[in-house]
């Protein structure tokens, strides 16, 4: 008895020997997180919540619309979906396959066979009926269950699984990152037209001044107390400005597009509040602790949980390697004649099994193995190209969010300062005691620097903003 299943021992063993000795990968030191972010001096990091952080009711409600209407949105809703039947199909390899089957086969057998001769001699015996008279050619009816079941005895198949819904859970915290970009976008861009909104009224306001301007000089020129040059110069600042002020309604057009596409529709008005100078900025986002803030950004913890379902894989793969046992059982009507198929005589049942192990194929399985490490690493210095790229986010946009308050509020005194020379310049014009174009440049500096100052403005909320999508956004 030893004898029959010594070879069937020393195929599992050299199996077993073949996949020890391949290895899982070993992944290098991670890399590892100060106890905060530089010089700032934030300590807390609570979970950020959306509607507290945009109160604007006209932005809440762009944010809702692009949350349920978003094209990417719903890409990533369908790739959840994927995952989740990806789940149910590795699961379903865990269980027995059980078919219906209604099953023909028709067999000539020679004369010089086994089954030839058998059958032959068989129909000759006196022990046997007109019923039980074997056809030439033989037909075979079969109608009944046929199943066959893997027997997961080195956890195989439930490695598999876990990898199917750990790639579940990361589709998920993928749908989360979208979301957080996507509501990214939409504020910036909303905030983009507000900016654009306030510039277009600053242009609108210096073209009128302008107007006046030239008016006045074309007055002068009519008294003899202005010259042509001093005219064309004037209606050039008019034209110029004219023109900046087409750019601008363009910008406006561009951008409302831009965020109806974020919103899934085809381009409309878009509802907002235009006052950006006076709007007051969200609270500054406290970073708190790298380590607990960067392990929250979904696009962190989707590159964690890919990394855990590459090391399933793995283990799935190297477990390729060992003997597999296969279960086949059938139950069912059996018969070599169509009448007899219904007969109680023609219940049949019958299992057999085997003990599998690769051999002439264990080259493709190594390659599977080796594909597996390949694709842990690949999935590790994604996880680790997230976290750092987290923590360069939230640093930079923290000192953005300082310095551009800093330099706001230098830009807010210069434009005061500048306003207060057009109205000295335009004053000593008109007494003589300047020339036309120190009236001109002193207009296209407030102009400059008030359109500057609504960028400034603008560049403040997107730090804000891109600080809040570094540290994962909000619920």
């Amino acid at each position: 008895m030893f004898n029959k299943i010594k070879p069937y021992i020393v195929i599992a063993a050299v199996t077993i020997t073949g996949c020890t000795t391949i290895k899982q990968a070993e992944l290098p030191e991670g890399v590892q997180l100060p106890s905060s972010f530089g010089s700032t001096a934030d300590t807390a990091g609570g979970r950020l919540v959306l509607k507290d952080f945009f109160t604007d009711l006209n932005l809440q409600r762009l944010i809702d619309t692009a949350l349920a209407t978003n094209f990417d949105l719903q890409v990533a809703v369908q790739r959840i979906e994927v995952a989740r039947l990806n789940t149910r199909i590795a699961n379903a390899a865990r269980l027995p396959q059980v078919n219906a089957v209604a099953g023909l086969s028709l067999d000539k057998y020679g004369r010089y066979t086994l089954n030839g001769v058998g059958n032959f001699d068989t129909n000759l015996s006196p022990n046997i009926d007109e019923k039980r008279q074997i056809p030439d050619p033989t037909p075979e009816y079969f109608l009944g269950f046929r199943s066959s079941w893997e027997a997961d005895i080195w956890g195989r198949l439930k490695d598999r699984s876990r990898a199917a819904y750990t790639r579940y859970l990361a589709s998920q915290k993928g749908r989360q990152w979208v979301a957080t970009q996507l509501v990214a976008e939409v504020a910036s861009n909303y905030y983009e037209l507000m900016a654009l909104d306030h510039q277009l009224k600053i242009i609108k306001t210096n073209i009128a001044l302008q107007q006046r301007g030239l008016e006045i000089v074309e007055a002068q020129m009519a008294g003899g107390r202005a010259t042509a040059l001093a005219v064309r110069q004037f209606k050039a600042q008019v034209l110029n400005t004219q023109a900046t002020e087409l750019d601008i309604r363009q910008a406006i057009v561009r951008t409302e597009n831009n965020l109806n596409y974020l919103l899934g529709r085809l381009p409309s008005k878009i509802v907002r509040d235009t006052s950006i100078i006076a709007k007051q900025v969200p609270a500054r986002i406290q970073a708190g602790i790298p380590a607990d803030i960067l392990l929250r950004r979904p696009d962190v913890q989707q590159a964690e949980l890919e990394l855990i379902a590459a090391r399933a894989d793995i283990s799935a793969a190297r477990k390729a390697m060992l003997p597999s046992l296969s279960i086949n059982p059938y139950i069912g009507l059996n018969a070599f004649k169509a009448p007899l198929l219904l007969s109680g005589a023609s219940v049949a049942a019958g299992v057999a099994s085997s003990l599998a192990a690769p051999i002439i194929n264990r080259r493709a399985i190594i390659a599977g193995v080796h594909i597996a490490n390949a694709e842990q690493a690949t999935a590790f210095y994604n996880y680790q190209r997230n976290i750092v790229q987290g923590y360069q986010e939230v640093v930079t946009h923290l000192q953005a969010v300082d310095n551009l308050k800093q330099a706001y509020d230098l830009k807010v005194e210069e434009v005061e300062t500048l306003t207060e020379g057009v109205a000295n310049a335009n004053d000593l014009y008109l007494a003589g005691y300047a020339n036309y174009l120190e009236v001109i440049v002193a207009q296209a500096s407030v102009l400059r620097a008030q359109i500057e100052q609504t960028n400034m403005k603008k560049e403040i909320f997107q730090s804000i903003i891109n600080l809040y999508r570094s540290v994962g956004g909000g619920a």
